[in-house]
């Protein structure tokens, strides 16, 4: 028995905070956004395809522009040379933005420990969830999308998330 219009009015409403509300609508209805540059790009389609179907949990339609989505999957190896372009991308998504990087290549660079190759995406951009393999097994990042479904509970309408991160391309 509740308090207020919930003891007037019974089962007939549900009482809850802004903020849980729509962290419950946006944790189920993630936008991604892939950056496909080598293998790991073409993991990410078998996440997309019927067998896996990122579509059960919540994040259906990929989209390919960075105005439309919130979730930005960086899958493969990012050069030096690419790097301007991901932090545009990442800088034109909307807020609240998270970024899952997807495979060795994306996380540290992997095997190509070179003068060209970026060493880990989050030399440029905030990462929210890394996803370890070469290629990640797609129910890897399945899981890195229910984590950052879990993330987005705690978040709030009204504070900002941290904002602090330095980026080798941030003057």
């Amino acid at each position: 028995m509740g308090l207020g219009a919930e003891a007037n009015l019974g089962d007939s409403i549900v009482t809850t905070k802004l903020d849980q509300a729509i962290n419950w609508a946006r944790s189920y209805s993630m936008w991604p956004m892939a950056f496909g540059t080598a293998c790991c790009g073409i993991e990410f389609m078998s996440v997309a395809a019927a067998k896996y179907d990122i579509s059960r949990f919540g994040a259906e339609v990929v989209r390919f522009s960075p105005r439309q989505a919130d979730l930005l999957i960086v899958a493969g190896t990012i050069s030096y040379k690419q790097a301007p372009v991901l932090k545009k991308i990442w800088d034109q998504m909307c807020e609240p933005k998270w970024v899952i990087s997807m495979g060795a290549c994306a996380s540290s660079g992997g095997f190509y420990d070179n003068y060209t190759t970026l060493q880990g995406i989050d030399e440029v951009i905030p990462v929210d969830e890394y996803v370890a393999g070469c290629p990640p097994r797609p129910e890897a990042v399945l899981d890195a999308i229910m984590r950052i479904q879990e993330k987005s509970f705690d978040e709030s309408i009204i504070k900002e998330r941290a904002t602090n991160f330095k980026g080798i391309l941030d003057a």
